[in-house]
């Protein structure tokens, strides 16, 4: 199952309706009385919970699994899982459901929606159960926690996380007289690396118009997306796109676009995908949960390497920002569905649940002791290439920039900058240029967005 990748933008008319909703219904499962009138469901019934997600193909065929094993082993709890269209479609049909009884019980929410639904005032923080529950915390990858914590909570579940990776035809890199054993780490190797497998006129390699990807190139320089520790110590107020690493990132991938050496294939990730499958480039960028479906769409074409994320030459550290999607508890169900939601989210983090979905998914487990279940060890004897994205994510520095950028604009920052990077990749601005100007308009949406909130 591949990253979903957004496609429209959540508009400030949207949550200003969401706030507006949610002030008439605030309350939490800690604030409400067990009066017994808030039991979800009549006496010696099953407490029934609905599950909205944004995964289609094999994700919803193991979210579905997942739901019927929880099913079969809590006869006091019943799951149905509704897949709503991707991310923004789910979030679109929250909003309408907002004053009814409609709405879903837990929601799948993409992490850059983070933010956005804390000031919706919709959820219940998982914290509240965690410490309620004394869950362990330390059970989960902390890199992977660190990206859901904001104020010091855990507001969601991480569920589908993913990060980039490098991908590499180890086959052209012998013929080329690469070594496929060390593929490149720097902008600097990449761009050599690029140059030697470009033969006959066709570019060596290529990277989708992905604004996750610009992203993930500042943290691995370990720089900030956005001010205020990327909107962590306090509100972001200004977008840093043009500081020196967007500028040092979209002049290096500009330089090899003139070159020759790297193609333009648009936006969409999975046409640069398939063209790496076809052995049409040899080397690109991608989620770590294309891995999978890559391997098996090579097939015995070539041998498939993996590498971590190129990093600009004198970034002396960084890392990589999980991506992905969290699952929330909404707050305007009775205690007694929320505390069951809870029950199932348990469930869902479990070594045994998390190895399944992995291998199911090529998604990250979230629960560290997941890679001891035998079904994960014998994925990864099969897909040894996915050893690079656990050995990145677990190198990743602990920083704000490998934490992740907060804001509750994110979707339409990102629409924007691909807007930037595709004007200079065709050559109608520059790179400074087309960053100042992108930066001055997610600041102004940033600055709509705060106010919007404070009303």
């Amino acid at each position: 199952m591949r990253f979903v990748r957004l496609k429209s933008t959540l508009t400030l008319l949207i949550l200003t309706a969401m706030v507006v909703a949610a002030g008439c219904s605030n309350n939490t499962a800690a604030e409400k009385p067990d009066n017994g009138s808030n039991t979800g469901a009549a006496a010696g019934s099953p407490v029934k919970l609905t599950w909205w997600h944004s995964m289609s193909g094999n994700g919803e065929k193991a979210i579905k699994q997942i739901a019927a094993d929880f099913n079969a082993s809590h006869k006091d709890i019943q799951v149905e899982p509704v897949y709503q269209g991707k991310y923004d479609d789910s979030l679109n049909k929250l909003k309408a459901s907002l004053g009814s009884d409609s709405g879903p019980d837990i929601i799948q929410v993409y992490e850059i929606g983070s933010k956005f639904m804390i000031d919706s005032k919709m959820i219940t923080p998982v914290q509240q159960f965690i410490d309620a529950d004394k869950f362990d915390l330390s059970q989960l990858e902390p890199n992977i926690t660190r990206y859901y914590t904001i104020d010091g909570k855990l507001n969601a579940m991480p569920f589908n996380t993913s990060n980039p990776i490098l991908y590499y035809n180890k086959d052209a890199f012998k013929a080329a007289g690469l070594d496929p054993a060390n593929p490149p780490k720097t902008y600097d190797e990449f761009e050599k690396a690029a140059k030697a497998l470009s033969k006959d006129g066709k570019s060596g390699a290529s990277i989708a118009i992905y604004g996750w990807f610009m992203e993930q190139l500042f943290a691995n320089q370990n720089a900030d997306y956005v001010n205020n520790g990327n909107g962590r110590n306090q509100v972001a107020t200004e977008s840093l796109l043009n500081s020196d690493a967007g500028v040092k990132t979209l002049t290096w991938w500009k330089k090899m676009i003139d070159e020759k050496v790297v193609s333009n294939l648009g936006r969409n990730s999975d046409d640069t995908a398939k063209a790496f499958s076809a052995g049409q480039i040899a080397m690109t960028l991608d989620s770590t949960a294309s891995l999978r479906n890559i391997v098996e769409q090579v097939g015995d074409k070539f041998e498939v390497g993996t590498g971590f994320l190129p990093r600009a030459n004198d970034a002396k550290e960084g890392g990589v920002v999980v991506g992905g999607a969290s699952l929330y508890i909404m707050n305007n169900k009775p205690e007694a569905q929320q505390k069951a939601a809870w029950e199932f989210i348990k469930f869902v983090a479990s070594p045994a649940v998390q190895a399944q979905w992995s291998v199911n998914t090529g998604y990250f487990p979230i629960t560290k002791a997941a890679y001891n279940e035998q079904v994960l060890k014998d994925n990864m004897v099969k897909y040894p290439q996915f050893q690079t994205a656990v050995d990145q994510l677990h190198a990743s520095a602990q920083s704000t920039a490998t934490q992740g950028a907060v804001m509750g604009v994110f979707p339409e920052a990102r629409q924007i900058v691909e807007g930037a990077i595709e004007a200079v990749l065709s050559g109608q601005q520059q790179p400074k240029q087309a960053l100042d100007q992108a930066a001055q308009e997610i600041t102004g949406k940033i600055a709509q967005y705060n106010q919007t909130v404070k009303k």
